[in-house]
């Protein structure tokens, strides 16, 4: 019998109701475990028609029949719906109960209890029907509180992780949400659990592969719902396995409620292919942020479909600028991106986050000498990806995408060069448009961008590059572009010059403007580091 909550037959017995009645249990002492999902009162003979399975039935035993083939057959029938079991209370129909009732009780195995002194039946049923109903509350409530916890982390930004990470957690069984058709889109496991969910996940492969039809033993199945209300297709499959423990009904009801937060996300996603580059996306920010340990991570990327050699594992993110948003169409760009990638020549693992707009990356090299040719190839490619996905036509004014190379190396370093790349395409926003940067050489914008909010940064700004800004807002030509260009070519007059299509006397004449402006001395080194650091972060001040 499939329980759907209630209480064992040995507590209802417990209660006052039928407690008071000197119950004895005559056959089945070892089934007192059941569950009672309701109890039932009657007297007729064909009472077992009107019952659904998992009844408590109390009768005084008038429609049991005064014939032993009677009494066979009303137990067998009652037996065959799968009630809990079957209360007589003793009195004017028997005094004791006939062998042949207690006989083909025990064949049956069906519990099988007495009542030697009389209660009234409305009472044990309210009794037992109110225990039952608070029973079910409380499942509601443990339930609804996984509910609510789901909830809370899709609204702090977590994603299908966190929610399988908390179902687990409650069920303290691994939990997977597979595709319609089989395959697997996410594991999760509990922190103690004794099982890695990956092999568990191969395990439940081998058994499908053996056996074509039916659900695994001891597992809960939860479909989460695809399409438009009503159309009863089904975009993927909740699969709970019990490993560490048996499932329970409250463990399925709070599937179901996960399966429900779920269904919004996946029609979110709305292609498998988004929802698949967004696993990816999952996997890279978990590792960057440090949630998937350097000896979880390769198992993990294998069932993802990433699987580099023997050499160091190269780090990269694109991160595009607002008004270049796919509007919900992350997949166009992923599906567009990985086909641009196919040429590069090595293994990639892409995966996308809609939240911050960004496109990570883990590719695998032969050796570290690759990282500027690879590095070259995958920016070019990404880019490929953006146009051919209609996003670099964004209007007039419009970023491009910043592309940012963190440092190569092993499993161990890649949570921290990960991280630190998507750092640094946030920080990169604004810088001139190269094919790619090294994370390496960005870490002074990393550090103007950590320091944004800061009022002290905003007026280190005003005081080193003030004046210019207040003159290029009221007069032409404006200064900030020729102190920048001379800057960049670290004070080599005659390539600022050039950059700047200008005569060397026209360069003279506004370099000193802007000494007599700041009053500074554009040769002191001092002033250039200061100049050079306010020009970077004011890409980030509110000014």
């Amino acid at each position: 019998m499939d329980n759907q909550g209630g209480i064992t037959v040995q507590r209802a017995l417990e209660l006052p109701g039928l407690r008071g009645g000197l119950p004895e249990v005559v056959v089945g002492a070892d089934r007192l475990h059941r569950t009672v999902r309701w109890v039932h009162a009657g007297e007729v003979p064909n009472i077992a028609s009107l019952l659904k399975g998992g009844e408590l039935l109390l009768t005084t035993g008038l429609g049991l029949g005064t014939r032993p083939a009677e009494q066979r057959a009303f137990v067998r029938r009652l037996a065959d719906r799968g009630i809990a079991a079957l209360v007589v209370e003793l009195g004017p129909r028997f005094s004791r109960l006939p062998a042949t009732i207690v006989e083909t009780a025990r064949a049956a195995g069906l519990p099988l209890v007495q009542l030697h002194r009389e209660v009234p039946f409305v009472s044990v049923t309210e009794e037992v029907h109110t225990e039952i109903v608070n029973g079910h509350y409380a499942l509601l409530r443990q339930a609804e509180e996984v509910h609510r916890q789901c909830t809370e982390a899709l609204l702090g930004g977590g994603g299908v992780p966190q929610v399988l990470r908390i179902l687990a957690d409650f069920t303290a069984n691994p939990v997977f949400l597979e595709t319609a058709d089989g395959q697997l889109l996410y594991a999760a496991g509990t922190e103690a659990g004794p099982a890695d969910p990956l092999q568990v996940w191969d395990g439940l492969r081998g058994q499908r592969a053996a056996r074509e039809s039916g659900p695994p033993t001891g597992s809960v199945l939860v479909d989460v719902p695809g399409g438009g209300p009503g159309t009863g297709s089904v975009r993927a499959r909740l699969v709970l396995l019990s490993v560490a423990g048996p499932l329970s009904p409250v463990h399925r009801m709070a599937a179901e409620r996960a399966a429900g937060i779920l269904a919004v996300v996946l029609m979110q996603a709305r292609q498998e292919e988004e929802l698949a580059a967004r696993g990816r996306g999952d996997f890279l920010t978990d590792l960057a942020e440090g949630r998937i340990t350097a000896e979880d991570a390769p198992a993990q990327a294998r069932v993802l479909g990433f699987k580099p050699g023997e050499g160091p594992l190269l780090p990269v993110v694109m991160r595009l600028a607002s008004e270049l948003s796919p509007s919900g169409n992350w997949a166009l760009l992923a599906r567009a991106v990985l086909e641009e990638l196919s040429s590069v020549g090595v293994p990639v693992l892409l995966g996308v986050r809609p939240v911050e707009g960004r496109v990570p990356l883990l590719l695998g090299l032969r050796s570290e000498s690759e990282r500027t040719a690879v590095a070259d190839r995958v920016a070019a490619a990404l880019r490929a990806g953006v146009e051919r996905a209609g996003l670099s036509r964004a209007g007039a004014g419009a970023h491009p995408p910043v592309v940012v190379v963190g440092v190569a190396g092993g499993w161990a370093a890649a949570s921290a060069s990960l991280r630190h790349a998507a750092e640094t395409a946030t920080a990169a926003q604004g810088l001139s448009d190269r094919p790619w940067y090294d994370a390496r050489r960005l870490d002074i914008d990393l550090l103007l961008w950590r320091l944004r909010d800061h009022p002290d940064l905003a007026a280190f700004v005003d005081r080193a590059i003030g004046p210019l800004r207040d003159h290029d807002r009221t007069s032409r030509p404006p200064l900030l572009p020729t102190l920048q260009t001379y800057l960049a070519h670290a004070g080599r007059k005659a390539e600022t010059a050039r950059e700047l299509h200008l005569n060397r006397q026209t360069l003279y004449n506004r370099l000193a403007r802007i000494s007599d402006l700041l009053g500074t001395d554009l040769d002191d080194p001092q002033t250039v580091l200061a100049l050079s650091l306010a020009l970077r972060a004011r890409r980030h001040t509110a000014g």
